[in-house]
């Protein structure tokens, strides 16, 4: 069962597996897959449109969404982290 993010958290790294033969999402990367469709809205992206910022519908933290594994297909595994909003204001240009 999934959850929303508890205020301890300050990230969420997902990986991937290899079962049977063939490479599946991890419980975290299905997790996050969860909290973007369900728990985060959408704020902004960075200029190379990879990063993606994210704020908790529950208690207004925001959250990174970044890929961090470039040179795989698809950036890789998610990695979705608080970020302070000064760091926020400046990287995703916010007013």
């Amino acid at each position: 069962m999934m959850r929303a993010l508890k205020p301890e958290e300050l990230q969420l790294k997902g990986s991937w597996v290899v079962k049977n033969g063939s490479v599946e999402k991890d419980e975290v990367t299905k997790r996050i897959e969860w909290l973007v469709l369900t728990s985060l809205r959408r704020i902004a992206t960075d200029a190379t449109g990879w990063d993606t910022l994210y704020q908790d519908v529950g208690d207004g933290r925001l959250w990174e969404l970044i890929y961090q594994e470039s040179e795989i297909h698809g950036g890789g595994p998610p990695l979705l982290r608080s970020l302070p909003r000064e760091d926020a204001a400046m990287k995703y240009k916010l007013a």
